[in-house]
């Protein structure tokens, strides 16, 4: 098991529960909103909001953390992370805040403590990238964006 070192802001509600895993087979640790004063937050369709979660988080070296929607908020509410997933890299040590859409059709109420995301764990492979004069051959070749069949 990895280690992710938290601490939460100055500001944040202590009583906001840590990122946690909500099942013994979870890939994903649920992050809370944690909102400043309290208030919720309403986005309206279309709208986007930073929402803060009140931490701080250490990334061994060799890992990142992802961060991606939640599938219950997504499908019923259209409740979505328009970079998803993003990427918090082992080196970066300012507060976590999560970026969420309303791809709905309604407004939607993001309340102090409510699950806004999942947290995913993954190691990183860094490459080398170099200029070649020629690329290997596939089968595939340059065929993309659908040329595999429908969509």
């Amino acid at each position: 098991m990895v280690a992710i070192r938290v601490i939460r802001e100055d500001w944040a509600d202590q009583s906001v529960a840590l990122p946690a895993y909500e099942t013994a087979g979870a890939a994903g640790a649920d992050v809370r909103a944690n909102l400043p004063d309290g208030a919720p937050i309403i986005l309206q369709p279309g709208q986007r909001s930073l929402v803060p979660t009140g931490l701080r988080i250490e990334i061994p070296p060799g890992y990142e953390v992802q961060v991606r929607p939640r599938s219950g908020l997504a499908l019923k509410h259209g409740i979505t992370l328009p970079n998803t997933p993003g990427t918090i890299d082992s080196d970066y040590r300012g507060p976590l805040g999560v970026i969420v859409l309303n791809a709905g059709h309604e407004a939607f109420e993001i309340a102090h403590g409510e699950r806004i995301a999942q947290l995913v764990v993954a190691p990183v492979v860094q490459a080398a990238f170099e200029t070649v004069e020629m690329l290997g051959e596939t089968q595939r070749g340059a065929g993309g964006f659908g040329s595999t069949g429908r969509g």
